[in-house]
């Protein structure tokens, strides 16, 4: 073998041992970190929970009309509407818990002998979302004595700012239950809890509850349209990652 060719061959073995050492090294240090990663570590999940009153409804009011032609069904079933926002103003509703939420007029056909035009609806409805819950059966019985015929599903919900205070309250209730759970598997294996690696939180604050109404709605004089949001459970679950030696 040539002194040149010697050159190459010992370069080519040294570049090799390095390349080799290299790889090792990097191996050592990823078997390394993956232990880090799961080494000394328990994992334990939270739980809170709180009984709640929705505190916010929703109801659609809403007219039908018919008439022969389509500006009379419309103008009659303006009038209506009007009559009806107008008694919930005088109960007390205000005009941002009041909102249109469809208005259309469209033809009524016979397809007796053919298709025929013989009349027009109109329908108008307005969305109401209030706090109000004790007008609730008042806000149903005086839309329907005022013209109303068309009561759409009454839903309770929370509000934003109820919500947030729940939430606020449950995830401090279920971190404190976590750790508690986790301090109690510490004390057992003999360890110490000295930091928290990774925290997440299930949320399931949102509350609704959805009531079925007819949309005929007859009013008998002296009664009252029995409404009751009822009682939902709101809940909350943490999963946190504990740091022990």
């Amino acid at each position: 073998m040539s002194q040149e060719n010697n050159k190459q061959f010992y370069l080519i073995l040294v570049l090799a041992i390095a390349l080799a050492l290299m790889a090792a090294a990097l191996y050592a240090e990823s078997q390394r970190t993956a232990q880090q990663n799961t080494e000394n570590t328990i994992f334990m999940s939270g739980y809170a929970e709180q009984k709640v009153v929705p505190d916010t409804a929703s109801i659609s009011i809403g007219v039908v009309t018919q008439a022969k032609t389509a500006n009379g069904s419309s103008n009659e079933n303006a009038a209506i509407m009007n009559a009806v926002v107008n008694e919930l103003k005088a109960i007390g509703l205000e005009d941002k818990e009041m909102q249109t939420s469809y208005v259309s007029v469209s033809p009524i056909y016979n397809y007796t002998g053919g298709r025929t035009i013989t009349g027009y609806s109109a329908y108008n409805s307005v969305e109401i979302t209030t706090q109000k819950l004790d007008m609730i059966n008042e806000i149903i019985d005086r839309s329907a004595a005022a013209g109303a015929n068309q009561i759409g599903s009454l839903s309770f919900s929370v509000s934003g700012a109820m919500q947030k205070q729940l939430r606020d309250e449950l995830i401090s209730e279920a971190v404190n239950d976590s750790r508690s759970k986790a301090d109690t598997l510490a004390s057992t294996l003999n360890v110490k809890i000295t930091g928290v690696k990774t925290s997440s939180v299930n949320d399931n604050s949102g509350v609704s509850a959805i009531y079925s109404i007819a949309q005929e709605m007859p009013v008998a004089e002296g009664t009252s349209t029995p409404i009751s949001p009822g009682e939902s459970t709101v809940s909350m679950t943490v999963q946190v990652t504990y740091i022990i030696k």
